[in-house]
């Protein structure tokens, strides 16, 4: 154990003796036992912990800290930001319809997350997110996405909804990139999930991009009210935040794969923050649902 670290003093070496005005013979006991050649020595014959010490009782933290930004760097690539547009109205337009000009002239009605689907440019998000585009017969809903692709680059561009399901509070968007190869998410499985386990939520709350929070997961099997009033079953509880804007995004496991997509938190009335208890659909019937909503563009049980 290094004595600085404990506020211990260092040792105090003796000033070397005055050989002229002091000599000593070299045989004297008193000479050997105080000389500073002879005390370095003995210092020496018990070495002291280095710094270089220190690092290896920290390998432990250091790995798990590499661990999660590692995941992060990861999955975050995959995680897109929607934004809910309500088009303006050009003056300079006499058929009066809306269009999609500068940002600044347009409303955003709402935020949220998604993440890419596969890398034909399918976009998985809550319903709820873009619930105004799904049920827009004015023509005036549009909706964006930021996202980036397998090099890095930021592409900000329209997508077009694919196909919903209220039951399940799921939506699929779709964003034509050619020439931007997409990274899509890596698929877990919710079936062996277990209360503990550590999961991590990577979204947009408030608009604050690619934001990640950490928790455990706190229980499974419970239900949750979806869109149409029906119950969502087998939902995933945890207390890793998801606020207004991470709906959407992928709930993640220790190694990055999605195990199921944040989805709605007990909160204040009005005020969009995590109260600690939060809910995800299980990856499992993402799984089973979205397929149809991309070849149908609704949920298999209302094409009977």
């Amino acid at each position: 154990m290094a004595l600085g670290l404990l506020g211990i003093p260092p040792l105090p070496i003796p000033a070397p003796p005055n050989s002229s005005e002091n000599p000593l013979p070299f045989t004297s006991r008193r000479a050997i036992l105080f000389s500073p050649t002879a005390l370095m020595a003995s210092l020496l014959a018990f070495p002291l912990p280095t710094h270089a010490a220190l690092p290896h009782l920290q390998d432990p933290l250091l790995q798990e800290e590499d661990r999660i930004v590692s995941l992060f760097q990861e999955t975050s690539p995959s995680v897109v930001y929607i934004k809910d547009l309500e088009l303006a109205k050009n003056p300079q337009n006499r058929s009066e319809e809306p269009m999609l000009i500068e940002d600044d002239n347009v409303k955003v009605k709402g935020t949220g997350s998604g993440f890419v689907w596969d890398k034909f440019g399918h976009i998985v998000t809550n319903y709820h997110v873009v619930s105004a585009l799904a049920t827009d017969n004015s023509g005036s809903q549009r909706c964006k996405v930021n996202l980036v692709d397998v090099k890095g680059n930021g592409i900000y561009k329209e997508a077009n909804i694919v196909g919903f399901d209220p039951e399940y509070d799921l939506a699929v968007l779709k964003v034509e990139l050619e020439g931007h190869e997409l990274k899509p998410i890596v698929f877990g499985t919710s079936r062996n999930l277990r209360v503990g386990q550590s999961c991590y939520a990577i979204g947009n709350p408030f608009g604050y991009e690619k934001t990640l929070t950490a928790g455990v997961i706190s229980g499974l099997g419970r239900e949750i009210p979806s869109p149409n009033g029906r119950a969502i079953r087998g939902a995933i509880q945890t207390d890793a935040a998801i606020s207004a804007g991470n709906s959407g995004g992928p709930l993640v496991d220790s190694y990055g794969h999605v195990i199921g997509v944040n989805t709605a938190t007990f909160t204040r009335k009005g005020t969009g923050m995590s109260s600690g208890v939060n809910f995800a659909i299980p990856i499992d019937t993402v799984v089973r649902t979205v397929p149809y909503l991309i070849v149908y563009g609704t949920p298999y049980s209302e094409r009977f």
